[in-house]
C-alpha cells in the first residue's frame, strides 16, 4: 500500500468515526431531551435537518487532519503521543487534560470572538447561530470555514504538548459531550456546576444559552476565565419555554 492510499484511509476512517460520534452522542442526548422535556424541539424538524447536514459535513472538515495526524503518529511520530504510561510522571496525566483543555479553551475563545466581527459573521458564524433556539443536534453545526479553525486544534496540540492516548480520549470525550450539551436548551448538570463558586469558572449550557440570546458575550467553551478576564461575561441564561 502507498503512503498516499495509506494516508487517505486514515483521513476516511476518522471522518466516519468523527460523524459517528456526533450522531451517537447529539442523538442520545436529543432523545434524552425528548423523555426529559417533551416538546422542546417541537416544529425544529427543518432546523435540525440542517444542523446534521452541517455538522456531518463539519465531520470530514475534522476527520481528514485527524486521520493524517494518526497515521503519522502510528507511522511516522509525529506526535508526542504516547501510549506507555511510565514515559512521564503519573501526576502529569491530568495536568496534559488540564494543559488540553485550557490551550483549546483559550484558541475557541479568541476565534469564536473574532468570527463575531461583522464580516466572518456574516460569512461563515452566521450559520452556527440559524439554529434559534439551538438543539442537541447543533454541536458542529459549522460553515466549513468555521469548521477549520477548530479541526487546527488537537492536531497542533498533540506536535507540542506531551499526552498519554488516554488521557486524549478523554480531553476528545470532554470536547464532545460539553459541545452537545451546551446546545440542548436545558441544564444537565448539577446546580453547583453552573452556579456558585465552582460555576463562576465552568461553562455549561446556562453560560451558553446567553450567548445564543445576546451573541456579543461568553464566547468561551469549557471555562469562563477569559470572558471574565476580558469583560465579556454576561452571566447564565434562561431556557424559555416553547
Amino acid at each position: 500500500m502507498t503512503v498516499f492510499l495509506a494516508i487517505l484511509l486514515s483521513a476516511v476512517a476518522m471522518t466516519v468515526i468523527v460523524g459517528v460520534r456526533y450522531l451517537i452522542v447529539s442523538g442520545g442526548f436529543a432523545l434524552a431531551t425528548r423523555w426529559r422535556s417533551p416538546g422542546l424541539y417541537t416544529g425544529l424538524d427543518p432546523q435540525i435537518r440542517r444542523e446534521i447536514s452541517w455538522s456531518l459535513a463539519s465531520a470530514a472538515i475534522y476527520g481528514v487532519p485527524a486521520g493524517i495526524v494518526a497515521w503519522g503518529w502510528q507511522n511516522r511520530g509525529w506526535t508526542l503521543i504516547y501510549s506507555d504510561i511510565h514515559v512521564w510522571p503519573l501526576w502529569y496525566l491530568p495536568l496534559s487534560v488540564l494543559l488540553y483543555l485550557f490551550a483549546h479553551d483559550t484558541w475557541f475563545y479568541w476565534t469564536h470572538r473574532w468570527m463575531h466581527r461583522p464580516r466572518p459573521f456574516r460569512i461563515a458564524h452566521a450559520v452556527h447561530h440559524a439554529s434559534r433556539p439551538p438543539t442537541a443536534w447543533a454541536a458542529m453545526a459549522f460553515h466549513p470555514y468555521e469548521a477549520l479553525t477548530g479541526a487546527v486544534v488537537i492536531p497542533l496540540l498533540v506536535v507540542l504538548i506531551p499526552i498519554h492516548i488516554a488521557a486524549l480520549g478523554l480531553v476528545l470525550t470532554i470536547m464532545t459531550v460539553m459541545g452537545v450539551t451546551n446546545h440542548m436548551g436545558w441544564e444537565i448538570f448539577p446546580r453547583f456546576m453552573w452556579r456558585g463558586p465552582v460555576g463562576a469558572w465552568l461553562i455549561t449550557a446556562s453560560h451558553h444559552q446567553r450567548h445564543h440570546e445576546q451573541y456579543k458575550c461568553n464566547y468561551g467553551l469549557y471555562f469562563r476565565f477569559w470572558d471574565r478576564i476580558c469583560g465579556t461575561d454576561r452571566g447564565v441564561g434562561h431556557f424559555g419555554k416553547r
